[in-house]
């Protein structure tokens, strides 16, 4: 039970700091003075450090250990996080929000290794703890700061950051604890990794990596397409709601995955059933109007989230104990350049067609790899 709190706790912190930005963007953009590019520039950082620095995560726990390298990715991104509250420009604020990207990705590839030392007869229902802490992380902070937070603390966005770094200070003040007192038998496994660089030969890696890449694209492609799209077709008045139920329906898929992590080890149905889900669920995000926009919205959001919460626990579950690390910091290093640049392609098809639906092609064709990549790799390390 130590465990999963603890599991939980990291994966709140994880997505915190992230979700903490958006909802004072106006404030920041205002009293820093910033361009829109210096905006999306922002946004973007985090992404490209996750791509970037997940390998070198891998490195580090292989030569310091898991434990280590997660107190520490978790110590940098609280600590960091509180640091662009006092960002007296956007290069210094540039600087903090790469910091915060470089925490949460040195992290990132500890929890599979974590899960895999601290829960080895219940990985996956660590995994679906952990994961659920994300979606709870990723709602606490767009749910609560503009009605709740910014009243509170006289709308400053200064202090709201600062607010929500402590959760991921408390975090990895736990994780210390846990360090100094647990000194159980699966705990030389988590310091066991010596195999570093992960294994770019394997066809099972770049299938998770493209998988995976294909569910993040979705995510932060729709996020960044559905306020556009509906102010260019009009009905800018849906954004607030449509964004609502798109990331809300994450949550309840995550209580949902809770209740059958078990019988979704190493299944196909996640990936038959619910990845060509999100790609109808996209063609009805752009044919929908009222109702059935929203409710495309949320059936896309909830399919993308039950997917997403599958790939996380793979590593742990296919992946020899010391070779957890290496898998994990692969598959992140895939899934997020994919993330980057899938948005890339679908702003582009915007501007070289003018048709705002064009946007929406890349996310569509992203529904399709999810199933097809999920399934084979499913199939592939199925025990049989």
């Amino acid at each position: 039970m130590i465990a999963f709190v603890l599991f939980w706790l990291a994966g709140m912190a994880i997505r915190l700091p992230l979700l903490a930005i958006p909802p004072v963007i106006p404030l920041m953009h205002d009293d820093l003075h910033m361009s829109e590019t210096q905006v999306g520039a922002l946004i973007g950082m985090p992404l490209i450090m996750f791509a970037i620095a997940a390998v070198p995560g891998s490195l580090l726990i292989a030569r310091f250990g898991v434990l280590a390298v997660a107190i520490t990715g978790l110590f940098i991104t609280a600590l960091a996080g509180a640091t662009r509250g006092a960002a007296p420009n956007v290069w210094i604020l540039y600087v903090a929000t790469i910091l915060v990207g470089f925490g949460i990705a040195i992290l990132q590839p500890a929890m599979p290794t974590l899960v895999r030392a601290w829960a080895p007869h219940r990985l996956w229902l660590g995994n679906a703890i952990y994961t659920n802490g994300m979606m709870i992380g990723a709602m606490l902070g767009p749910a609560l700061t503009i009605p709740l937070v910014l009243p509170l603390l006289g709308g400053s966005w200064r202090y709201d950051l600062a607010l929500w770094a402590v959760p991921g200070l408390l975090a990895a003040l736990a994780y210390v604890a846990a360090a100094l007192r647990t000194r159980s038998p699966a705990a030389p496994a988590a310091d066991a990794p010596k195999r570093r660089w992960p294994d770019w030969h394997s066809p099972q890696l770049w299938l998770l990596g493209i998988t995976l890449g294909a569910n993040n694209a979705q995510f932060f492609a729709t996020n960044a397409f559905i306020p556009d799209y509906l102010t260019s077709t009009g009905r800018g008045d849906l954004i607030g709601t449509t964004l609502g139920w798109l990331n809300g329906a994450q949550l309840m898929a995550s209580f949902f995955m809770l209740a059958v992590s078990e019988s979704a080890q190493r299944k196909t149905w996640p990936f038959v059933v619910f990845g060509p889900l999100t790609l109808l669920a996209t063609i009805g995000v752009v044919l929908g109007d009222g109702i059935w926009l929203v409710a495309s919205a949320a059936v896309l959001g909830f399919a993308a989230s039950v997917t997403f919460v599958v790939m996380f626990g793979l590593p742990a579950i296919l992946a020899r104990p010391d070779d957890v690390h290496r898998m994990a910091g692969g598959m992140f290093t895939i899934s997020y350049t994919i993330a980057v640049i899938v948005p890339v392609i679908c702003g582009a098809l915007w501007d070289l067609t003018g048709l705002p639906w064009m946007a929406f092609v890349p996310i569509a064709l992203c529904g399709l790899v999810l199933a097809i990549a999920g399934t084979a790799l499913t199939l592939r390390s199925s025990p049989g």
